[in-house]
This record gives structure tokens, sequence and C-alpha cells, in this order.
């Protein structure tokens, strides 16, 4: 476990209706799903409030990038996501890379036995948790931080 910053780190999975939030214990052993926060007006502040809530040393937004590595429609929107939150916010905001995380969300709800329509409202919980796994994964295997960090500057 060498070069893993210890403390809770939140997972925000950025889509058009809702934001998926997961956050993990000090230790980056579990991430567990928060809640879906819808998304409008109110959700910067809303993951703000919930990084403070948890005492977030941290905030990790996926980056929807394509299988070959490049952007898609939803990259631009997740980088603008994550500008604001990082602006708003007092923690460091990283982005990372999230491909399958949705996919995979859904191959889990399936297979636990629920239907896409029931899944709705928590697939993007799962999403969340599923990027953020993924990267306390990379940074336990590399000893460094995962992601790119985004700029605090006021946007």
């Amino acid at each position: 476990m060498s070069g893993f910053r210890r403390g809770v780190r939140l997972g925000i999975d950025v889509g058009k209706a809702r934001v998926g939030v997961a956050r993990c214990d000090p230790d980056g052993l579990l991430a567990t799903p928060v809640e879906t926060v819808p998304r409008d007006d109110g959700s910067v502040a809303r993951i703000v409030a919930l990084a403070d809530e948890h005492a977030a040393v941290e905030v990790l937004v996926g980056l929807p990038l394509n299988m070959r590595g490049e952007d898609t429609a939803s990259t631009a929107d997740a980088r603008a996501f994550a500008s604001a939150l990082a602006a708003a916010s007092v923690v460091p905001v990283r982005l990372v890379d999230e491909r399958l995380s949705t996919v995979s969300a859904h191959a889990a709800l399936r297979s636990s036995g629920r239907t896409q329509r029931s899944s709705r409202s928590i697939v993007d919980q799962v999403a969340a948790v599923v990027l953020l796994q993924q990267a306390l994964d990379v940074e336990k295997s590399t000893g460094r931080p995962p992601g790119i960090p985004v700029p605090q500057e006021p946007a």
C-alpha cells in the first residue's frame, strides 16, 4: 500500500439528467453508493456539500472517453462539470478515465436481477462506485494519484 494517500474520496459519474455520487472509506478499501443528485443549477453545490459532509480529501470525476481514448460528446460536459466543481470546492478535483463504468454498472445490476427501468435511479451511483473503485485500484498499484488534476481557478 506504499504511496496510497489516506482519506475519503468521492467518485462522481456525470450524466445529462443525474449525477451519481459514491464514496470510499479512508483506507480506500471499499467504494459505496451515496446518492443520485439531479442535474440542475444546484448539483455542483450539492456535491460540494457532500464532500464537506464526508470530509473528503479529493473528488474524482469520471471522464467518459471512447474505447480509443478519445473525447466523446459527454467528455466536454464532464470536463465543464469538473471545472465548475473545482472552482466551487476546497478539495482537489481530478478527472479519471471511466471507460466502461456505466456499462459495468448496468451489467452488475442486470446480474443482480434488476431490470433497466428499475435500475435507472441507482445506475449513476453504481457507475460512480465502479469508477471510484477503479481509481483506487490504480493508485494502489502505481502509487500515484489517478487521473489528471482540474485547476482550481474560478470559472
